[in-house]
């Protein structure tokens, strides 16, 4: 069962990789670039294999059967 939680951010839109490693997803860029080219990331339910995917406001990101809600901070 997957869980899901929000996640605020400052600034959008943000990279999937920068965003990886801002919620501590990932302990760097190289381990957000391997996770991500290997399928293991998923944007709003698909898999997505560009590191450089602009997100935005209430994207979902899934790793790890975690979903994770990107909401802009006000």
């Amino acid at each position: 069962m997957s869980t899901k939680k929000t996640i605020k951010v400052k600034q959008l839109p943000i990279r999937l990789g920068q965003f990886l490693k801002f919620a501590n997803l990932v302990q760097d860029g190289f381990e957000a670039k391997l996770r991500i080219q290997n399928g293991e990331v998923m944007v709003n339910g698909f898999i997505d294999t560009r590191r450089g995917r602009q997100l935005q406001h209430l994207d979902e990101i899934t790793i790890d059967t975690a979903t994770w809600i990107i909401e802009l901070e006000m």
